[in-house]
């Protein structure tokens, strides 16, 4: 949205593209984007070393979750601890709240998984590298804005 657009916004848009444009502005939203870029890339290993050993020991989709679920703890004590810097709040309800938005980015890493592996066929390990890429925005949203808020 431009500056003459948000001109003739109702109030509470106004208000969402000015916080929206003052947060992209602050250097420190850029390092935490990196911070997290960073604890997901080490999740992201976990996950696909996790879904490498149990892959061949049970059906993939559940080989996944088991490594999805794996990775997600390990994410989320990186996230509060480094990249969001938490030292406020009840851990156990950020980790529930942490868990729900990652149970809905698990639900498009499978949704992706399957396509990919049942209609595109390609093989387990690269179409989960794949899915666990897709779903990455909606849980950086999802924590930022709800989890570690």
């Amino acid at each position: 949205m431009d500056d003459a657009r948000a001109e003739s916004a109702p109030i509470g848009v106004k208000a969402h593209y000015r916080r929206v444009h003052v947060g992209l502005r602050r250097p420190s939203n850029w390092f935490e984007l990196v911070r997290y870029c960073v604890v997901g890339a080490s999740g992201y290993v976990v996950n696909l070393a996790a879904f490498y050993l149990l892959d061949e020991r049970m059906a993939y989709l559940v080989a996944f979750t088991i490594a999805f679920v794996i990775a997600a703890t390990s994410n989320f004590v990186w996230n509060r601890v480094w990249t969001f810097r938490v030292d406020h709040g009840v851990p156990h309800r950020q980790y529930a709240r942490f868990l729900s938005v990652s149970a809905v980015a698990l639900c498009v890493d499978l949704g992706v998984l399957y396509a990919l592996v049942e209609w595109a066929g390609i093989g387990h390990v690269p179409a989960a590298a794949v899915a666990i890429l897709i779903a990455t925005p909606v849980s950086f949203l999802g924590n930022k804005f709800w989890s570690f808020r």
